[in-house]
């Protein structure tokens, strides 16, 4: 099996996987989807001083919680590599022709793949409450989807290879998530944030990325977009290689 053959197979494993189980969409999407209710439709008049007037809340959120999906989806994806552990799966991977690299790339690729397709159901559910996104611009916001969910797999794939339990993966990725995602500016302007606090949000990559996307559906951002793409993408290259590094160090027993 050659590495292109390899990629292919993985890649299509997880999407595959992604369609026939209906449940795991319902699933990942059903508290996403409350937050865009309630966050946009409760605070549609809140006033925040950072924001210009020309943008209100329920605009302001939805590209954060797109970005949430983007962001849970990609890092637990990391699990099934924790499960083909278990069931002995991933010794049959690592034994195949195929180089290390390739199976990092292969997983990666499904697992931001499916975290792009339940983000974009998202945001096409935002068109009916009220959310005014740049048509002109989504081949932008959807590349920048792609950068995120790139990312965060990959991350996702780096811890994987450092635990053995699935359980554990869980506890731990619940502790990391839900500060990264706080700290984004997903749901609120970073520039609301104590000085200490923007600080650590300056140094999250999906800080960039809830930017990008903001900068490519509606327009606003609070960073500049060339520094935002420059950040992310650097992150989503770093995480690869450091997956790719590590997975290729793991042993299975």
């Amino acid at each position: 099996m050659s590495d292109l053959q390899a990629i292919y197979v993985l890649l299509m494993r997880d999407v595959k996987k992604f369609v026939r189980i209906k449940s795991r969409l319902i699933g990942s999407l059903g508290m996403p989807i409350f937050f865009l209710v309630f966050l946009s439709l409760g605070f549609r008049r809140a006033y925040i001083p950072s924001l210009p007037a020309e943008v209100n809340y329920s605009n302001f959120v939805v590209p954060g919680i797109v970005a949430m999906v983007l962001l849970f989806s990609s890092i637990f994806s990391g699990v099934s590599v924790v499960w083909d552990r278990q069931f002995g799966f991933l010794r049959e991977i690592i034994v195949s022709p195929a180089s290390r690299t390739a199976i990092v790339i292969g997983r990666t690729l499904g697992g931001a793949i499916t975290a792009i397709l339940q983000a974009f159901i998202l945001l096409s559910l935002s068109y009916f409450i009220g959310f005014n996104f740049q048509i002109s611009k989504l081949p932008i916001a959807l590349f920048v989807m792609f950068l995120i969910s790139l990312t965060f797999t990959s991350l996702g794939i780096l811890f994987s290879v450092f635990m053995r339990d699935v359980h554990g993966f869980q506890i731990i990725m619940n502790f990391f998530v839900f500060p990264v995602f706080l700290i984004s500016g997903s749901l609120f302007p970073i520039s609301e944030l104590p000085p200490i606090v923007k600080e650590l949000a300056l140094l999250n990559p999906l800080t960039y990325g809830v930017d990008a996307l903001r900068w490519s559906t509606i327009g606003f951002t609070e960073v500049n977009p060339f520094l935002d793409f420059l950040a992310i993408f650097i992150s989503c290259i770093c995480f690869i290689m450091l997956a790719a590094y590590f997975f290729g160090k793991t042993e299975v027993e």
